[in-house]
């Protein structure tokens, strides 16, 4: 069965693992109270949508850097620059200003990186950290020249922005067709209570559902980043960057070139997520906004494989536990994740011992029994729990299937012209 799934399309396998994800939740529901039909409502996978494009950005944004052999741990600090810059923007010159000039923020502070990494040979982690602390003072001081200047701004806040609007697919969600109110299938098939099915349509309406513009843009940029990197040269040359460099420059390629442009687009995309932030999310600029979204964007990363279908994926599954604890106020279907936990575990322990690995089979059979035992013993989980799961689903990642992860092979290796 797995060699089954391995031979098919990334595409097709990974909507596959969707719709048994989305059957596990329908299960949990089944087992739970009826608070716990949050886990698959609409409401829950459109709040996840949104708040997973940060991510993706984020990952996208990494992906490019760490392609060309540069790690990029300064993805935060880029981040809070491309949410200053957007906000700027939006307030001089609309939403699209904003997303240009957050673009532009984010590419700066990719800049300084790129400089400091490849051009001084700095350590690419302290370089990353430097950029983190330095970026969120930075635009303090900016604000304290800029924004106090406007009604409704302060050193830590901007005014109220306009934001993007919004788009619903028509026929399936009930989308407004040139003037005509169309159909709204997805609505029907879930009101019919069906298994399985009732809940498939309820939580796909949510993705198709007041789908922001700057959200397709977001979407659109994981096959533009597959096309870029794996089918032009520009993409093979960054790619070699941050794989052979060496053998890269004996066939004449410009390494110390590509890297920096890589870079740039990483912060560039890292500022696209700033500028979503404050467009989409809040509609306006805060200090402290992007509450460590750029590490998470390095675990989408990492836990994606270094590829941009991959991090889509894991930002969405990161985003997951975000949109279901800002909808659930009850608490009981952010409680229920424990038992998802629960069965993934045990499916992963399954899987081990059918490939002999007893080691992984007894280790996530244990952890296993731990998150039911926790859930089981448990009417409630901490206020923590939906942040940290992402960093736990990658180390869950790293344990049991690092053999599989392949990062580029010259990562974070100094580089000078002229190596051999």
């Amino acid at each position: 069965m797995t060699r089954r799934l391995a031979n098919l399309p990334a595409g097709i396998r990974w909507m596959l693992y969707a719709a048994g994800g989305i059957l596990v939740l329908t299960l949990v529901q089944q087992w739970g109270t009826d608070d716990t039909s949050r886990l698959t409502a609409n409401g829950t996978s459109s709040t996840m949508l949104r708040w997973s494009m940060v991510v993706l950005l984020a990952g996208l944004g990494g992906l490019f850097s760490e392609r060309a052999g540069i790690v990029n741990i300064g993805l935060e600090g880029m981040l809070v620059l491309g949410t200053w810059f957007g906000a700027w923007g939006a307030l001089q010159w609309g939403p699209w200003g904003g997303l240009l000039l957050g673009a532009a923020g984010g590419a700066v502070g990719g800049l300084i990186h790129a400089v400091a990494t490849i051009g001084f040979g700095i350590d690419h982690i302290v370089s990353g950290v430097a950029i983190n602390l330095i970026a969120p003072g930075a635009m303090r001081y900016m604000s304290s020249e800029i924004f106090v200047n406007y009604e409704g701004g302060s050193v830590s806040d901007s005014p109220r922005v306009e934001e993007f609007g919004d788009f619903t697919m028509p026929i399936l969600a009930g989308g407004n067709f040139f003037g005509w109110d169309s159909p709204n299938f997805l609505r029907w098939l879930s009101e019919k209570e069906w298994f399985y099915l009732s809940e498939l349509a309820s939580f796909s309406r949510g993705l198709l559902t007041n789908l922001s513009y700057f959200t397709m843009i977001a979407l659109a940029l994981v096959p533009l980043t597959t096309w870029v990197l794996w089918r032009t040269r520009f993409g093979l040359r960054v790619r070699i960057s941050g794989e052979r460099p060496e053998a890269g420059e004996s066939l004449g390629v410009n390494i110390i070139r590509h890297k920096y442009v890589a870079v740039m687009i990483s912060g560039a995309l890292a500022g696209l997520g700033g500028a979503y932030i404050v467009l989409e999310l809040t509609g306006f600029y805060k200090e402290n906004q992007t509450a460590g979204r750029g590490f998470i964007g390095l675990a989408a990363l990492i836990f994606g494989n270094w590829r941009p279908s991959g991090i889509l994926i894991g930002a969405l599954l990161f985003g997951y536990p975000d949109g279901l604890q800002l909808r659930d106020l009850q608490g009981n279907a952010t409680h229920a994740l424990l038992l998802v936990f629960t069965i993934v575990l045990a499916s992963v322990s399954v899987s081990a011992a059918r490939q002999n690995n007893r080691t992984d089979a007894v280790l996530s059979g244990i952890l296993a029994l731990g998150v039911g035992y926790w859930y089981f013993t448990t009417d409630s989980v901490p206020t923590w729990f939906p942040q940290l799961t992402p960093f736990i689903v990658v180390l869950l990642v790293l344990i049991f299937y690092s053999q599989r992860l392949r990062m580029p092979a010259a990562l974070g290796q100094p580089y000078r012209k002229g190596d051999v």
